[in-house]
């Protein structure tokens, strides 16, 4: 399969190479709306809106990119060849499905723990007073606390 290795290997060297001319471009283009906006001639809005389109279209190109490189790999492989790699991405995708009903789990679980711990089964016990021998102890007024220093 050296003709196919060296295919897959030209093929990811181009994709690579067209990733990195759109990041360079989008970063490009970031920096030109930077300017514009800093110079007056674009408003922080307009600034915004223009930046999320340019996004948008860079994701856009990405994605194009991506699905040709992909088909003109498979296009390349034996339709036997295409079968094991389509069984090998479907392992792999329920095993990141695995993974995360996994994570989904343990953060439930870590969600349940943590409201077990802010809301407890049982009310805390209030602690029990006689409101008469409070009263004992607490003189009510003023004289009564003069009686109490004479007394002493």
């Amino acid at each position: 399969m050296p003709l196919f290795d060296d295919l897959s290997a030209g093929m990811r060297k181009a994709f690579l190479a067209g990733v990195g001319a759109v990041a360079v471009g989008a970063e490009k283009s970031q920096e030109l709306v930077d300017d514009l906006i800093k110079k007056g001639e674009l408003t922080v809005e307009q600034g915004k809106a223009l930046n999320e389109e340019l996004t948008r279209k860079v994701k856009e190109t990405t994605a194009e990119a991506s699905e040709e490189v992909l088909r003109a790999r498979m296009r390349a492989m034996t339709p036997e060849e295409r079968d094991e790699w389509l069984a090998r991405a479907a392992r792999i995708a329920e095993e990141i499905a695995a993974e995360e009903a996994a994570a989904a789990a343990e953060a439930e679980a870590a969600a349940e723990e943590e409201a077990e711990v802010e809301t407890p089964d049982e009310p805390a016990a209030e602690p029990e007073e006689d409101a008469e021998d409070v009263e004992d102890v607490c003189p009510q007024d003023a004289s009564d606390v003069s009686e109490a220093a004479d007394e002493a």
